[in-house]
């Protein structure tokens, strides 16, 4: 008995409900200002976003007792192609989703230019490199890295895996909810469904997601966008 708590504490290492919370307050803060309509436009969008995914990288970095672990890559030309492929595959899906939704939805399309129209301010090769660099994996380094990977440590009980996959995905696509906007909501949904279900399958998989989440934005929104 001793023994198994002493193990469950060495899991949790110095993880904080306080600090953890006080991340998620963060992005949701974060998220409304970038996309909120009373909020929304008053400084150029990408660097909003940028500025975001520092903060994120940062609360991730501080934030992980197991820094190491974390960042630890298994097998990282397998990684690099899983990466891409989930990126394409995940595209695949996007394309068809547009076509259909345009098919049954009159509002569907318009929603959906309402969220190219947010690619301004800067040259496209500027939105690609951020996208790539900094953004993408942010989110995922973020989303999958800390806030799913931190539940799926600390929570307790026979479907923990299925609780912290499904907690950390309705809450990344909740985040979305300020833009009122239900195709990027729906988006997010769909997006982090499918991260966050290979992650919780197996998450060694990590840096693949990340490489997939950044390819995938850079494809969507400036390389091929549907």
């Amino acid at each position: 008995m001793i023994t198994d708590k002493k193990q469950k504490a060495k899991k949790k290492g110095h993880f904080s409900w306080g600090t953890f919370l006080f991340a998620l307050l963060t992005a949701a803060v974060l998220w409304f200002f970038m996309f909120s309509p009373w909020t929304s436009g008053r400084f150029n969008f990408w660097i909003e976003m940028s500025c975001a995914a520092v903060v994120l990288t940062t609360f991730t970095i501080f934030f992980t007792s197991d820094r190491k672990a974390l960042f630890h890559i298994e097998k990282p030309l397998l990684q690099i192609v899983a990466g891409i492929a989930i990126a394409a595959a995940l595209w695949g899906v996007f394309w068809v989703g547009d076509r259909l939704s345009s098919l049954m939805f009159d509002f569907a399309r318009p929603e959906v230019d309402a969220v190219y129209a947010m690619k301004t301010g800067l040259p496209p090769s500027v939105i690609a490199i951020l996208l790539l660099v900094l953004i993408g994996p942010a989110e995922e380094l973020f989303w999958r890295g800390y806030v799913q990977r931190s539940l799926l440590r600390v929570l307790s009980g026979k479907h923990t895996a299925n609780w912290a996959f499904i907690v950390t995905t309705l809450v990344y696509a909740l985040v979305h909810i300020w833009s009122f906007n239900f195709m990027l909501i729906m988006a997010a949904l769909v997006a982090g469904t499918v991260w966050g279900l290979l992650y919780r399958l197996n998450p060694k998989l990590l840096p693949a997601l990340i490489i997939s989440h950044a390819f995938w934005d850079a494809l969507v929104f400036v390389i091929l966008p549907i």
